[in-house]
């Protein structure tokens, strides 16, 4: 597992690079204030849908299935099965679109209801919506083609394949002087990367002999037993649209900039989880599919427990130092160009709110993996609606009761992940379906004194470096000491303790 999880996690490293750019760049370009707001609504309207009927559906209610087959040697049931999944996804996928764009106006305003009150934005909005949905159905194709080369155990494009998302927005944005403004430049951007994503896919896809074929849907029982997993999931699935779906709802009543702000926190909060955490996920579900088709729970439970620990071994230290030094991590990235130091801090408030749940978010792939490879996606997504609501309490509470404003928003989001893992172990447990090894175990205190380690680095490296700092790069010379101290801590502590870590053979030992 840890070499196939360092290949998804270096072209997914890639992919969070080039998004990292293009975030510095459309913060500088967009800066903090109408234009950005409006984009990123309609930039985040198609992502909220592929929530629904993407990697969060397509994986458990596809992949397990598929992969049995597969595993069992019935290729061409395997192929027929795909293509008739992929019909009845296109068949919808074209409804919607049809329907959005008709609607858009009505959609935005249930969206942002708050942005009606400024005619300009609101129309703004409306237009850029309808240049990035059409980039949902072009995702969704490239997604099942992922989760077709993940079953036969072949990862390295489904973990590429977004960066041409990030580099044709880079592109446009750019280029931005040829468009209406830079909010039309990003919009467009969105719409030219799905295009090459696809293009990237179906080529990967040819290179293993795996395609997509388009027919009439038909009603078989295969497809009845998808469908009846996919309702399952995508109940849950809808909660992962609904609660950020809730966050620009409430964000749009508040001050303008509020919902970039949110999203540049939330970026940064991005960049481990889906370098480590989407990665482990990504890995661990065909192995414990593949391995329970052959009666084997031992290897399977000896597979989670080891993604387990290894995601907290490398999501902790983040969560730590985004407590730590927020704002010297938001001032020193995005505090350029159109986005300046008030906004950066305004930010940084919320990244700290988010990296308490970051290792939550991690683990939530991870432990429902004990259910989705079991073919079971009904418990999970009940799990994930309750704890969706009642994370929608507590943002209200927060913002509205308590007027933490953008900070409720985050800290409502990371302790609605801690209580859906808690649910999840709780409920895995009593149906004897999870357990602790004596292994993970043992890493969890070295583990923890890591992240400690990380999170003082970084203190210690920031105030060194604002006392050496001079000129205009102050900012970035404090990141560079928190960086510096910080990695030479966590790394110090991860070596004293590397035989009690799931490092495999970095380590000294197998896995």
């Amino acid at each position: 597992m840890f070499r196939r999880l360092l290949s998804v996690g270096g072209f997914t490293l890639l992919s969070r690079i080039t998004g990292f750019i293009r975030d510095v760049t459309m913060a500088a370009i967009l800066g903090h204030g109408l234009l950005s707001d409006a984009f990123i609504v309609a930039f985040l309207l198609p992502n909220y849908f592929r929530s629904i009927f993407g990697e969060g559906t397509i994986n458990p209610a596809f992949l397990p299935r598929y992969a049995a087959l597969f595993v069992r040697g019935q290729n061409a049931e395997a192929a027929l099965f795909a293509d008739r999944v992929f019909s009845w996804q296109m068949a919808a996928q074209f409804l919607l679109l049809i329907f959005a764009l008709i609607f858009m106006r009505s959609i935005v305003h249930v969206l942002a209801p708050g942005f009606t009150d400024h005619p300009d934005q609101f129309a703004l909005t409306v237009s850029l919506a309808r240049i990035t949905f059409p980039y949902l159905i072009l995702t969704v194709v490239a997604i099942q083609l992922s989760a077709m080369l993940n079953a036969i155990e072949r990862f390295w494009a489904a973990a590429a394949w977004s960066n041409f998302q990030n580099l044709g927005m880079i592109a446009t944005l750019i280029l931005w002087h040829s468009f209406p403004n830079a909010a039309y430049a990003a919009a467009w951007g969105v719409l030219a990367g799905g295009f090459a994503q696809l293009f990237f896919m179906l080529w990967a896809a040819r290179q293993h002999g795996l395609s997509l074929r388009i027919a009439w849907p038909r009603w078989t029982p295969e497809i009845r037993e998808f469908f009846k997993a996919l309702g399952a999931v995508t109940a849950g699935a809808a909660t992962v649209f609904i609660a950020p779906f809730i966050d620009t709802v409430i964000a749009s009543f508040l001050p303008t900039g509020s919902r970039t702000a949110l999203y540049y926190a939330d970026r940064i909060n991005q960049l481990p989880l889906g370098v480590l955490g989407i990665a482990l996920g990504t890995v661990l579900l065909p192995e414990m599919s593949a391995r329970l088709a052959k009666n084997d729970r031992a290897g399977s439970d000896a597979a989670q427990n080891n993604a387990a620990a290894l995601s907290l071994l490398l999501t902790l230290p983040f969560a730590a130092v985004f407590i730590a030094v927020p704002d010297v991590i938001m001032r020193a990235i995005f505090a350029h160009g159109a986005f300046d130091k008030s906004a950066a801090d305004l930010s940084a408030i919320a990244l700290a709110a988010y990296g308490l749940g970051l290792p939550a978010m991690a683990l939530v792939r991870i432990i429902a993996s004990t259910f989705y490879a079991r073919h079971n996606t009904a418990t999970p997504a009940r799990i994930t609606v309750f704890a969706m609501f009642c994370n929608i309490a507590i943002k209200v509470v927060l913002v509205w009761g308590l007027h933490m404003g953008i900070a409720g928003v985050a800290l409502g989001t990371s302790i609605g992940a801690w209580l859906n893992v808690a649910i999840l172990v709780a409920i895995g447990q009593r149906r004897g379906l999870l357990s602790t090894d004596a292994r993970f175990r043992a890493a969890v205190l070295p583990v923890s004194i890591a992240a400690l380690a990380a999170g003082a680095g970084a203190w210690g490296g920031a105030m060194l470096g604002r006392m050496m700092a001079v000129g205009r790069f102050h900012d970035e010379l404090m990141l560079g000491g928190a960086i510096v101290l910080g990695v030479v801590a966590y790394g110090v502590v991860v070596l004293a303790f590397r035989r009690a870590l799931p490092l495999g053979r970095f380590a000294g030992t197998s896995t």
